[in-house]
């Protein structure tokens, strides 16, 4: 077999892929942040609560900006003003997963303005994710549930544009009669680009997506922006330093109530200024603007693609210890043996793995049509990528990290070969690493009062991400 070299674009701790436009990159805190957000996974499906929380209002603040209409939403408002069944979802990271961050004051104000409607709602936030993760997820967690509306949130998770396209592609393809909006978030230090007349660089890279497919688009940060200039709102702080002035958020990353509420009343105007465009339309699907690459994004049960040895065993996730997983994951293949083995065949030029990691997690030797490989760290435009190139690198794939400290939580790898077909095999590597040295001076105690609970080697699969589609059969011909 010909010497190949192979590329890994690996998401430790949960950390986003960051390649953004005009130089524009996190700082490493607020990365922290995102990634420390990571957890369990929350239901898919939501429901709206019989309460007596009041629905946001619009309110009187205007931008002619904030709110770019292009091709509107107008299937969604045909169904809703005609009383139709109809099913919105929200894909994002940690925002969207939360509840109180916008997502859930928005569906509150839908059903409020169309009462008539039934509405079904999708909650696809994944904490500490990007657009590449999303562009895998999207299929098996939104477009299965056959959706009228998609909100899609990733600015402050690396606002990866070629991840971006995928998503919106692969929407398009699966229904051109789905609309899709996207909103864009913001982060500590950002409000001052608005202060200034000006977007933020991300956000500006995500704006070419949108302007090419025509796509409405909603600056979610705009109102904090101008109340923060006017002493009316703290983007970050403690409800005691904002005293009579607006909290938005604790880490000034995450709204808390009050700030998912500006950002929800921001999209209530937005769906307002859109109102007229109510007359069913296709969307086009126009040439990549970057890449087509990513409409081959998906991921798997893993039963479904890869041959497992023996000393794995499929758990039901809502029956374990891991049941705060089963938004994600029905199923968990677990192994904890050293050696142990899955295997899988794709056509395509990415693999990787949705898994869980936690106190006993272990490390992963990777094979390539039976050849092992090390991998090596190299550094890009400020996101991480790896470099596979024999054995002159690291030779497993860590599945610890900092986060793990006493937790579980979500996390992904994404590894890049050539196009073509390719074998992939995984083994538990019998190899333990440092975990005192990876958790570091402040995070000891749990190690030090339980290491059996550390001294181990298991594996928590969730789900297989291939850009590509699987084999069967193997790979004849390589």
């Amino acid at each position: 077999m010909k010497k190949t070299r192979y590329y890994i674009a690996v998401l430790w701790s949960g950390l986003v892929l960051l390649v953004v436009s005009m130089g524009h990159a996190q700082d490493s805190s607020d990365l922290d942040k995102i990634a420390a957000s990571q957890g369990g996974s929350s239901p898919l499906l939501f429901t709206v609560p019989n309460d007596n929380v009041q629905p946001v209002v619009p309110g009187s603040f205007s931008h002619s900006n904030e709110c770019t209409v292009r091709s509107g939403i107008p299937n969604l408002l045909h169904k809703a003003k005609n009383g139709k069944e109809i099913t919105v979802a929200f894909i994002g990271g940690s925002i969207t997963q939360s509840r109180d961050s916008y997502r859930m004051q928005t569906a509150r104000y839908m059903q409020n303005r169309f009462p008539k409607a039934a509405f079904k709602w999708v909650n696809a936030g994944v904490s500490g994710t990007g657009t590449d993760l999303g562009a895998f997820r999207i299929r098996e967690q939104v477009l299965r549930h056959q959706p009228d509306l998609i909100f899609i949130e990733f600015a402050v998770n690396g606002a990866y544009q070629p991840g971006m396209e995928g998503m919106v592609r692969q929407i398009i393809k699966a229904n051109p009669y789905t609309d899709i909006c996207l909103i864009y978030t913001i982060q500590n230090g950002q409000t001052a680009y608005y202060q200034r007349g000006e977007v933020p660089p991300n956000i500006q890279g995500l704006e070419r997506i949108a302007q090419h497919y025509n796509l409405p688009t909603i600056h979610l940060g705009m109102e904090p922006a101008a109340l923060e200039a006017q002493d009316k709102l703290v983007w970050k702080g403690t409800l005691q330093q904002a005293g009579d002035r607006i909290l938005f958020s604790r880490d000034g990353i995450h709204p808390a109530r009050a700030g998912g509420d500006l950002y929800a009343a921001a999209i209530a105007r937005a769906m307002e200024k859109m109102d007229k465009l109510a007359t069913p339309t296709a969307h086009a699907l126009p040439a990549p603007l970057m890449t087509a690459a990513w409409e081959e994004a998906g991921m798997y049960d893993p039963r479904e693609i890869a041959v497992f040895d023996p000393d794995w065993t499929a758990v039901v996730t809502k029956q374990s210890a891991l049941k705060q997983f089963q938004g994600w994951f029905d199923t968990i293949m677990t192994a904890e043996k050293p050696g142990a083995s899955f295997t899988f065949f794709f056509e395509g030029d990415q693999f990787g793995f949705f898994d869980i990691g936690g106190p006993e997690a272990g490390q992963l030797s990777v094979w390539i049509n039976d050849q092992p490989v090390g991998v090596k760290m190299i550094t890009e435009r400020g996101y991480r990528l790896r470099e596979v190139s024999g054995l002159d690198g690291d030779t497993v794939l860590n599945r610890f990290n900092s986060y793990c400290n006493n937790r579980y939580r979500g996390q992904y790898d994404v590894i890049q070969l050539q196009p073509g077909k390719h074998k992939v095999t995984l083994k538990i590597s019998p190899a333990k690493a440092d975990k005192h040295e990876i958790l570091g001076p402040t995070k000891l105690k749990d190690i030090t009062a339980n290491p059996e609970k550390y001294d181990r080697t298991a594996i928590y699969l969730g789900r297989i991400l291939l850009r590509g589609k699987p084999v069967k059969g193997g790979t004849e011909g390589m």
